[in-house]
């Protein structure tokens, strides 16, 4: 199948171009998202594989239908960047990979907590510049902490699983509740009481309508004083200016973010010859608790692999008899 890849850096044309060896298609790569602005680029091929903050509104997918495109890839699982509905009425087909590699996000998640918690990050600043002082380095014991996973899928069901083995209580919340939690150990809970009890909170959970700003001023307000929050999972989840003032009160102790809600214009690219634009995330940096990466939580060797494999699978499918198991239709 003809397809164009938007939003390519090496790594993707690395890992595409491996997989690509098994199957017949024909990849062009390049740099730009997809935007209205740049959908002319499209013409003319079948498919376009796409990445998280690429746009395929309606009148991106009204641009890619008359230009002759039938097939959308989506190299990650999330696909809240799609007009779904404007894609079927097309008779646009959405594909997706559901699945990559939950060990990898999940561990990543880990990875902020234990940073933020031992203040790794500022630790790693002052050995530098020759500063051993442990002032304003003190943590906590992970051991006995409540830790509240929202969201248990397969990547909160992971990170479950790390944090029983540091010793920790689990509480989670899912509106649809599964027995392998379970057999973990994850106490489900509703969502009042998960706030209120847990240490440290931890959202995995897909951004819809409903999980928009879940975490907002109203939330925060039920949780205990000096939590910890960790969003690897879509940035829009959390009301970011609710997070700042909880920040500025205390009733936030730590941020871990791998995920941002205005996240398209920056995130991905080098920006360290420029002043960032965006002021609340220049905000947000500024807070010696905060702890914020660039939306690199999949980015593993073993995740790369098996999303450039599930991709030109999921086109191969397509091409073949029209059916794929990774389809994303819109909600009845």
């Amino acid at each position: 199948m003809k397809t164009v890849v938007f939003s390519t850096k090496p790594y993707d044309r690395r890992f595409l171009e491996a997989a690509g060896q098994a199957f017949e298609h024909e990849l062009r790569f390049l740099e730009p998202r997809l935007t209205l602005e740049t959908v002319e680029l499209a013409h003319g091929f079948e498919a376009v594989c796409v990445f998280v903050n690429d746009v395929l509104d309606a009148p991106v997918l009204q641009a890619l239908a008359r230009q002759g495109t039938s097939a959308i890839a989506l190299r990650c699982a999330g696909f809240n960047n799609v007009d779904l509905a404007m894609a079927r009425e097309l008779g646009i087909r959405v594909v997706r990979v559901p699945a990559y590699s939950p060990h990898a996000v999940a561990e990543h998640t880990v990875c902020l907590v234990l940073a933020l918690n031992r203040h790794i990050h500022r630790a790693y600043s002052r050995v530098r510049d020759g500063n051993f002082s442990l002032n304003g380095l003190l943590g906590f014991d992970l051991h006995g902490r409540t830790v509240g996973v929202i969201g248990t899928g397969e990547i909160g069901r992971v990170f479950a699983s790390i944090m029983r083995g540091f010793g920790c209580r689990v509480l989670g919340y899912d509106k649809f509740p599964n027995e392998k939690s379970r057999e973990l150990g994850v106490e489900y809970v509703e969502l009042p009481t998960l706030f209120a009890e847990s240490d440290i909170i931890s959202l995995h959970c897909p951004l819809t309508p409903e999980t928009h700003h879940l975490i907002d001023a109203d939330s925060i307000g039920k949780m205990k004083k000096g939590v910890m929050i960790i969003n690897t999972s879509r940035g829009a989840v959390i009301d970011t200016h609710a997070v700042i003032a909880g920040l500025k009160t205390g009733k936030i102790g730590h941020l871990g973010l791998d995920v941002y809600e205005e996240e398209a214009d920056v995130f991905f690219e080098d920006l360290s010859n420029v002043v960032i634009p965006d002021d609340t995330l220049s905000r947000l940096l500024t807070f010696p608790n905060v702890l914020i990466t660039g939306h690199q939580a999949f980015f593993t060797r073993e995740a790369l692999g098996c999303i450039a494999e599930t991709t030109l699978q999921n086109l191969a499918d397509l091409e073949k008899d029209g059916t794929c198991p990774n389809e994303v239709k819109p909600a009845k």
